[in-house]
């Protein structure tokens, strides 16, 4: 980061730009928004506000800030999405997709014990023989996975995405 910022002298940091400020060779902001990502530190600033980013970086140690950051980032970006919740709604929609999912899996495999079993009881019994139950009520239609394709691209697009 330092190479860059020693050649780009003239042009200041996205955070300095913002705030139309000089930005000085020691500007707390300069190594992690840099002025080709302006949405970058735009979006930190409307949610957290400069004097606090500015805090929070300058009481952290050079290598963990970079991180905080990110999670800035990530946080202000779930923020200006969901106002209310922010990544904590993010977190609770993938959590209810774990739990649907281990649901599903819970019910993929009763059906395999409920066919290894009727299987063994009876000899002349095939495999690919299933219950109609199970197929309707377990597979989804293609309507379903079109739309938590969908869903699920546009929801990850979003939250990582710095606009």
């Amino acid at each position: 980061m330092e190479v860059s910022r020693k050649q780009n002298a003239s042009s200041p940091c996205a955070a300095c730009k913002l705030l139309r400020r000089r930005c000085s060779r020691d500007c707390v902001f300069a190594p992690y928004f840099p002025a080709e990502e302006p949405g970058k530190f735009a979006g930190v600033h409307k949610v957290f506000g400069a004097s606090n980013v500015s805090k929070m970086l300058q009481e952290l140690p050079e290598e963990h800030r970079g991180d905080a950051v990110s999670s800035m980032v990530y946080e202000a970006n779930a923020r200006m999405r969901d106002p209310v919740y922010g990544c904590v709604g993010a977190i609770s929609y993938l959590q209810q997709q774990i739990d649907g999912l281990r649901q599903q899996l819970a019910l993929t495999q009763a059906e395999m014990l409920h066919l290894r079993v009727r299987q063994a009881a009876s000899p002349n019994y095939s495999g690919s023989q299933l219950s109609y139950a199970f197929v309707s009520h377990s597979k989804p239609s293609s309507f379903d996975m079109e739309v938590g394709a969908v869903e699920h691209a546009t929801f990850r697009e979003s939250m990582w995405s710095s606009t």
